[in-house]
């Protein structure tokens, strides 16, 4: 069986990032395995997506789209997704670049044919030059990274990590597309589990299928500044707790908090001993990683007894996107009019739908 064609994804949002995003592409450029396509999408940010169009308008390889959907990361993913031609879509942060290997590692993963989505693992590239003594490893996640606790080498999991991430296009022609209203929003709260609800519904639609991580598929994502301070350590966990929430009212709190459970009871507990441990030892950092550990926790769980609330009470509103075989085909550059059928979001519970785009909007009535 021959290789499949990958097609790489990369969400873009802000001229704030433009060398981060000159950088990605270069990088999926430079690849050992070469990629079918890059696509460029543009989170309705005009300026950004004529200088994007006017730097990549020579090069074939790399596509400049519109985000066709509401705006947030979800939508920018299911529009490249739908524009894309490659048997795999890989998804690539537009702060992060892979290493020269990423995608041919991730070929290898296909080459068993009940794969349908493996990821990889991603380095933080810490603004300041290193870690800061604080920060435990356990919680990288906050940043967008591989955290401790993750098993090593090529494993199977419940579910990717998003910003380093791919999947055969027949996974979204089962489970549908990323879901809308919970995941990233450019810079509003910093939500997050699209990729995580997206896993358990696929295996929901395909209990046959197996999800991979595969840590030699390497990335390097850049942390900024400001992510390196503890006021955003906790929005992110309270907005994690949120996430959270909403991944448990889409697919039920037994998968939604299934590694949750593990990495609570063992992966953190742990870390807490690690970091009295350096305390004692007057190693630099021991008790204040002992303390991010129990304050992330607290706060993460905070967040999630808000959402279910929220939740219960039919303030969640989110939909899921039916991008089907043929979609793939019909986008154009600078956008595309596809139309998606609604997909249903939850087996439990009902839903009323709201308005239509790229599917429905459905909320969720208590």
């Amino acid at each position: 069986m021959s290789d499949p064609d990958i097609s790489v994804v990369i969400c873009v949002y802000t001229e704030d990032r433009w060398e981060d995003i000159l950088a990605a592409v270069a990088s999926v450029c430079a690849q050992s395995r070469p990629a079918r396509e890059t696509l460029l999408v543009v989170d309705h940010n005009a300026a950004l997506l004529d200088r994007l169009s006017e730097e990549y308008k020579e090069i074939g390889a790399v596509r400049v789209l519109a985000n066709a959907g509401p705006r947030g990361l979800s939508a920018g993913r299911n529009t490249g997704i739908a524009a894309s031609h490659g048997e795999v879509v890989a998804f690539l942060d537009d702060d992060a670049v892979a290493e020269r290997d990423w995608l041919r590692r991730f070929t290898e993963g296909y080459a068993d044919p009940r794969v349908l989505a493996v990821g990889g693992r991603t380095v933080p590239i810490w603004a300041s030059g290193r870690r800061p003594a604080w920060f435990p490893e356990e919680f990288d996640w906050v940043v967008g990274c591989t955290y401790r606790g993750l098993p090593p080498g090529r494993v199977r999991v419940r579910n990717v990590l998003g910003g380093n991430a791919s999947f055969r296009r027949t996974a979204f022609d089962a489970a549908g597309g990323f879901a809308t209203g919970i995941g990233r929003d450019g810079d509003r709260r910093p939500l997050g589990c699209e990729e995580t609800e997206l896993c358990i519904r696929l295996t929901r639609a395909r209990p046959d299928a197996v999800l991979l991580i595969d840590d030699r598929a390497v990335i390097h994502h850049r942390v900024p500044a400001a992510r390196e301070r503890f006021g955003y350590f906790r929005t992110r966990a309270y907005a994690e707790g949120l996430s959270k929430a909403l991944v448990s009212r889409s697919v039920g709190a037994g998968k939604g908090l299934e590694s949750e459970r593990r990495y609570v009871t063992r992966v953190l507990p742990a870390g807490v001993a690690r970091g009295l441990r350096d305390a004692l030892l007057a190693r630099p950092g021991g008790a204040g990683r002992a303390g991010a550990i129990v304050a992330g926790l607290l706060t993460a769980a905070g967040g999630y007894v808000v959402g279910r609330i929220r939740t219960r009470g039919g303030g969640a509103v989110f939909s899921v996107p039916r991008i089907g075989a043929a979609a793939g085909r019909t986008g154009t550059d600078q956008g595309h009019g596809t139309a998606h059928q609604p997909w249903p979001v939850r087996k439990n519970g009902t839903a009323r739908q709201t308005g239509t785009l790229q599917g429905s909007t459905e909320e969720a009535d208590g």
